[in-house]
């Protein structure tokens, strides 16, 4: 076996701990099955974009947008997991539209004209399908009347609630994990609807990872859905299943990309 590296799962940290808690059970099966040298701890970037295309990366979830942007070819597909969120079917999932209880009643078009609240432009969850889901309702290339990029998904929640946005599209799992651990950050909001739906986060390594890694890695995360002793941690993370799609499957983020800007809809405003 080759040299094992950095490893990161840095995108659902609503429980920490339990994040924490996967990789000790995942890292037990690596090294049982060959693989030396392994973190004892898990890396939490500050710079994902730079963390995920470190040349030793054993190990990271990523977003599906920069998989098929910035990222693309750069890193290779280990799977995806499959959470039990509501808005979730396989690896397939949706982004929830929030809003503050007292426009829980409108519809999804009655929006139009109000704020929107995003994470960062380079986000499927909280961008890229938000723009999808605005662009047929959109007039001239616009939909809201101003976009605020806040930094996260919690942030966009608080954003929201704060009065300072109307409107945000957050990771289904997210937001169910926002709501189970710490309920008052979703206090007096509504889900008024969802997004298209598109593949979930994929989990990644470097190029430089060898096939025969690739393989331990894919079994090890099978065989971990099936650890009775994982099983707290794999519920406190929502984790039901774990798939080994085809890279392909994640085209999906750039034909929502496409289709909004081909409608005269290129950003989200």
């Amino acid at each position: 076996m080759t040299l094992a590296g950095l490893v990161s799962l840095p995108m659902y940290l609503a429980n920490q701990d339990a994040v924490a808690a996967l990789w000790t059970r995942l890292r037990q099966r690596l090294h049982a099955a060959g693989l030396r040298h392994l973190p004892t701890t898990l890396t939490w970037p500050q710079d994902l974009h730079a963390h995920w295309l470190e040349s030793d990366l054993l190990l990271s979830q990523s977003c599906g947008y920069p998989f098929t942007d910035d990222l693309a070819g750069k890193v290779q597909l280990v799977g995806c997991f499959a959470y039990d969120a509501p808005q979730c079917e396989g690896i397939q999932c949706a982004s929830v539209l929030v809003a503050r209880q007292e426009h829980a009643h409108l519809a999804p078009a009655e929006f139009l004209g109000m704020r929107a609240a995003f994470n960062e432009p380079n986000s499927q969850s909280g961008y890229n399908a938000f723009r999808a889901w605005a662009a047929p309702l959109a007039a001239e290339g616009r939909f809201f009347s101003s976009a605020l990029e806040t930094g996260s998904h919690s942030a966009s929640v608080q954003a929201v609630r704060s009065g300072l946005a109307d409107l945000a599209a957050i990771d289904c799992v997210t937001y169910t994990a926002l709501g189970r651990y710490t309920p008052q950050a979703t206090e007096g909001m509504a889900i008024v609807g969802t997004t298209p739906s598109y593949p979930g986060l994929p989990l990644i390594t470097s190029k430089a990872t060898s096939d025969a890694d690739m393989g331990v890695l894919r079994t090890a995360l099978r065989d971990l859905l099936t650890s009775d002793e994982a099983r707290p941690t794999l519920q406190a993370l929502g984790i039901i299943g774990f798939e080994t799609p085809d890279p392909g499957v994640y085209q999906r983020c750039v034909e929502m990309q496409e289709a909004a800007q081909a409608s005269g809809y290129p950003t989200l405003a």
